[in-house]
């Protein structure tokens, strides 16, 4: 069980529908990535966030799930990041997250984007999905999800809350808000990881990356419009006196989530 732990985010730029340049971007940011427990890439990184694109799902033996079990083995790091998976006869926006060992979890996003009808060609998931990592446990999301905080609760008693995003620019304030509110409501670590660019729609994104701590302090924050390698560290000590000084987690609602 780790005490620290090593996070690792990249902020970048997406090329739209390119897996060969994206793949080959993101190669280079990652090779001087040293030191990392956790490598997270924003949401589908490998082909920007065209959900009615389903041509450009990928099994679960893919390029891009290949290309990930070789960084995480090369760093002797987890790394995780969204993208289309197609999987009898279905296609998921999934978070797929490869351990420094090999094996894979995955996390099929829940609220698919209505906004842009990616509930017209992709299934949504249904169940959360906790990951432990030297001794943390983690739990995975993406994008809009952000914005349910019923589906984010909680209590499953994780200790680290991730959403990786392509979270446009003039919607950035609740970015802001949401990611702060559901650190202090779950007292949790809680982590943003946005991209930056146009994408072919002319859609901005202005990245504001970021993380707070159980209290809701901001513990990282990313430049706005810059892509970049960031790294941090998350505390064991500081996560247990955060939640022993002020222990509301015991005093939540039960409820099921169907």
């Amino acid at each position: 069980m780790k005490d620290e732990l090593n996070i690792v985010l990249i902020q970048s730029k997406i090329f739209w529908k390119n897996k060969e340049k994206n793949l080959s971007h993101f190669t280079n940011l990652i090779s001087n990535i040293n030191n990392s427990d956790i490598i997270l890439l924003p949401e589908m990184f490998n082909t920007a966030f065209c959900p009615s694109s389903i041509d450009l799902s990928e099994a679960m033996s893919g390029k891009t799930i290949t290309w990930m079990k070789q960084i995480a083995l090369e760093k002797n790091s987890a790394i995780a990041g969204s993208l289309m998976v197609n999987e009898k006869n279905k296609v998921y926006n999934r978070m797929i997250w490869v351990s420094k060992n090999g094996e894979i979890f995955k996390y099929d996003k829940r609220h698919l984007f209505s906004l842009t009808k990616e509930e017209k060609f992709l299934t949504a998931g249904t169940k959360r999905t906790i990951i432990d990592i030297e001794g943390w446990k983690i739990c995975p999301l993406i994008c809009y999800d952000l914005r349910f905080p019923v589906f984010s609760r909680n209590n499953i008693y994780y200790d680290v809350l991730i959403y990786l995003a392509n979270w446009p620019t003039k919607r950035i304030d609740a970015w802001d808000a949401l990611l702060k509110a559901r650190a202090i409501e779950n007292q949790s670590y809680t982590i943003g990881v946005n991209r930056v660019g146009i994408d072919e729609n002319n859609i901005p994104f202005n990245g504001k990356s970021k993380a707070y701590d159980a209290f809701g302090n901001k513990i990282f924050d990313a430049k706005e419009n810059i892509e970049n390698v960031f790294s941090f560290q998350l505390s064991r000590k500081d996560l247990k006196l955060k939640r022993r000084q002020m222990n509301f987690l015991k005093d939540q609602d039960d409820f099921i989530i169907k």
